[in-house]
């Protein structure tokens, strides 16, 4: 291969879709002002703050809220070309529903116009992990009336941005709820109930389905999708028993989404394997034409690590709770790459592996990386003289990454954009900043100081490039 070829080995269509992700709880702060209502973590917080690692709670993140100008400067000053950002649904309904907050209808507008101004597209995602108080108290997406909810907020946001926000997306990682919020107790309101799980998971599709549904007859003229942490779930090995385990993990983790968001029904051997344990969810007869006529546009895909099974070993005790583990084990893959402060396996052909997944077998339907990034404690010890932080590891991951991303492409994968996991440092969930994500760094302990990192100024240089 000759140098000339090596130099230009990786670039990428001339409107590649770069850009970073963020959510509303974890970069907005100001979570009780301007009128905002209380999500399940405002609450949380206030009543379990020892969750919260350093007891830091979603009042103090980011703040974005007040320095958004300065950071869409520093998109533009990192070569973003789009930005995902979600809307709080309790900043907008602060009961859910009902009357609206005006102040985050003007918020939300400026943060709009000014990302337009600024030549960064919107992705504005509709849902993160962010389940009003007010919605919660009801049931949750275990409940019919917050399915219409959602669907009426979802509505007010079309009709308020939908003449400049092209790309609407009505869920982020819609299986992290179900498994956290009402499995593994790690998301409020920290349930084990396999069947409360199985009606959640199942109304949040319906939800999805019931809002592209209004956002189709609203005719605004863009795309509305779906993002979903589709993890591949590789077998220990090729033995029947192995891959039947990694399939049943696929099925609940994966596919419960993937195919009635991209093909508008659920998997007849995951309805089985319900049927069979008697978890089938509640549903009304119109729903699932709803699901079948109402999907995605196009496909939001997040990856970090993948999931290694094996065949289950040891039958767990039939009076124990109910949990997806009763299919398979989870393994160890011996020799395996690590990031030491987050314990996540670095696997970065498994992005590949999604990318030809969708192509192969979901209709190469248009899709983007939504989610890539490496969370790592204590960045500060690598600061230069100047202040900048050398995360060299960071670059090293992500060109990782993007060399997969790259060959999918080239074999027809139907991918549009990268988007990292994250443009500043963010809070996350019950581990607040423990780990670090940022393209940018933020001081807390100086007024949020941003400082742009050795990735933010290796990331303008790769959109200047259009690679590497």
């Amino acid at each position: 291969m000759s140098t000339d070829v090596e130099k230009n080995k990786y670039i990428f269509p001339k409107d590649f879709w770069w850009g970073s992700a963020s959510s509303a709880t974890q970069m907005e702060g100001f979570s009780g002002a301007e009128g905002k209502g209380k999500n399940i973590w405002d609450y949380w917080y206030e009543t379990e703050p020892n969750r919260f690692y350093q007891g830091i709670g979603p009042d103090n993140t980011s703040q974005f809220y007040t320095k958004f100008f300065e950071d869409i400067q520093l998109m533009k000053e990192t070569g973003h070309k789009s930005f995902r950002f979600s809307i709080s649904w309790s900043r907008m309904f602060p009961m859910g529903r009902g009357d609206i907050n005006q102040k985050a209808i003007d918020f939300y507008n400026t943060i709009i116009n000014t990302l337009l101004e600024n030549e960064i597209e919107p992705f504005v995602n509709l849902y993160h992990f962010d389940m009003p108080m007010a919605m919660q108290d009801e049931g949750g997406w275990e409940s019919r009336s917050v399915v219409e909810a959602y669907v009426e907020y979802a509505s007010t946001c079309f009709e308020h941005f939908g003449d400049r926000v092209l790309k609407w997306f009505t869920h982020n990682e819609p299986i992290v709820p179900v498994e956290c919020g009402y499995l593994y107790g790690h998301h409020y309101p920290a349930l084990c109930d396999f069947e409360k799980a199985v009606q959640v998971g199942f109304h949040s599709v319906l939800a999805s389905a019931k809002a592209i549904q209004v956002y189709r007859d609203k005719e605004l003229g863009g795309k509305i999708g779906i993002i979903l942490n589709v993890t591949p779930s590789y077998p220990r090995s090729n033995h029947p028993a192995d891959l039947e385990a990694a399939e049943k993990a696929d099925l609940l983790f994966n596919r419960s989404f993937l195919d009635p968001s991209v093909k508008g029904e659920f998997p007849e051997k995951l309805i089985d394997m319900l049927r069979v344990e008697n978890f089938l969810p509640k549903y009304e007869a119109e729903d699932l034409d709803i699901i079948r006529k109402n999907t995605v546009d196009l496909l939001g895909i997040n990856y970090y690590q993948p999931r290694r099974v094996k065949e289950k070993e040891n039958m767990p005790n039939p009076n124990a709770p109910f949990m997806p583990e009763r299919y398979f084990d989870n393994y160890d893959m011996p020799g395996k790459k690590l990031n030491p402060y987050r314990g996540w396996e670095i696997y970065e052909k498994g992005i590949y592996d999604i990318l030809k997944n969708i192509q192969q077998n979901y209709g190469n339907i248009e899709c983007f990386i939504s989610e890539n990034g490496m969370g790592v404690e204590s960045e500060e010890r690598f600061k230069d003289t100047n202040g900048v932080i050398q995360d060299d590891y960071r670059i090293n991951f992500y060109e990782d990454h993007l060399k997969w991303v790259h060959k999918a492409l080239n074999e027809g994968a139907n991918v549009k954009g990268f988007h990292v996991w994250t443009f500043t440092d963010n809070w996350s969930w019950l581990n607040s900043y423990k780990n670090r994500y940022g393209l940018i760094s933020v001081d807390l302990q100086n007024d949020y100081k941003r400082t742009i990192k050795k990735s933010g100024y290796w990331f303008k240089k790769l959109v200047d490039n259009n690679g590497f």
